[in-house]
């Protein structure tokens, strides 16, 4: 149902409807990057100095990675005229999955970012969206440097269920990353339909 309100000079104007989206996936698989290049709002990002502690963060195949998200971050895109989706994304190391609970309360579904180079980081994520019926996408960022897969082999090694969509795509790009997560949009639509179909 269409949400509409009255303006100040007595006609109406819609509210469009607002879907929470997480952005999940590994560390450093460029959840941040992604938020930041599709948001049509400043992203609020909670950055800080990777510490390069030891023991603390594999770091293997992304050794130039200087920072790591220790909260959330969070950005806007506004899809159509009725649409907004509200992106929060997960900080991507074990330590701070005790968050995952509180962000995903709410969520429409997920985009969990996959990295070739570091292709099990995204298990995870998958695990956790699976076991809460969580609808979610896996978005492949390809990076310049690295070997490009089709989406049916990373579906494969992911051992994904069948219909889950794989996606290529690369997370500085705007409009790309804007695809994804209308693709996630319509999977969800998808599965909402047919699960009606099915009662």
């Amino acid at each position: 149902m269409d949400s509409v309100r009255s303006d100040r000079n007595g006609g109406s104007s819609r509210i469009p409807v607002a879907l929470k989206i997480l952005i999940a996936g590994g560390f450093g698989a460029g959840k941040t990057t992604m938020v930041g290049s599709v948001s049509e709002i400043r992203p609020l990002q909670t950055e800080e100095i990777h510490t390069g502690a030891e023991g603390a963060d594999d770091v293997s195949g992304v050794e130039a990675k200087t920072t790591t998200t220790v909260t959330m971050d969070f950005g806007r895109i506004t899809i159509t005229e009725d649409l907004q989706l509200y992106l929060f994304g997960t900080p991507g190391q074990d330590r701070f999955w005790f968050l995952w609970d509180e962000l995903s309360q709410g969520a429409l579904g997920a985009v969990v970012l996959a990295d070739t180079r570091r292709l099990a980081d995204c298990f995870p994520s998958i695990d956790y969206f699976e076991q809460r019926g969580t609808p979610f996408v896996v978005a492949v960022n390809c990076f310049d440097t690295q070997h490009r897969y089709a989406p049916e082999a990373v579906a494969r090694a992911l051992d994904l269920d069948p219909g889950v969509p794989v996606v290529l795509f690369d997370a500085r790009d705007q409009a790309a990353a804007r695809n994804v997560l209308i693709e996630l949009v319509e999977y969800v639509a998808r599965r909402q339909l047919a699960a009606a179909a099915a009662r």
